[in-house]
């Protein structure tokens, strides 16, 4: 199973269309779950990626930030 996290900002308008665009593109695999974080809620995650968000994780590990890269996140979902 592969998990999807998109770091996210209340307020944050790229935030919104990344957590669109991830629903969506996990929508078509059925080993892949998402989430959101609010960057705000915890002060370790501000500290890394405050400036950044949104930022998606995949399985934890940082795959990217300010926007989804489609054909570079369904290569790595596959």
């Amino acid at each position: 199973m592969t998990h999807v996290t998109v770091v996210t900002r209340q307020g944050c308008h790229a935030c919104e269309v990344a957590e669109a665009d991830i629903a969506r593109i996990c929508a078509d695999f059925t080993t892949v779950t998402w989430d959101t974080e609010d960057v705000d809620t915890d002060p370790e995650l501000r500290a890394e990626y405050g400036d950044r968000v949104p930022v998606i994780l995949i399985n934890g590990e940082e795959h990217g930030y300010w926007k989804v890269e489609e054909p570079r996140l369904r290569a790595a979902l596959t």
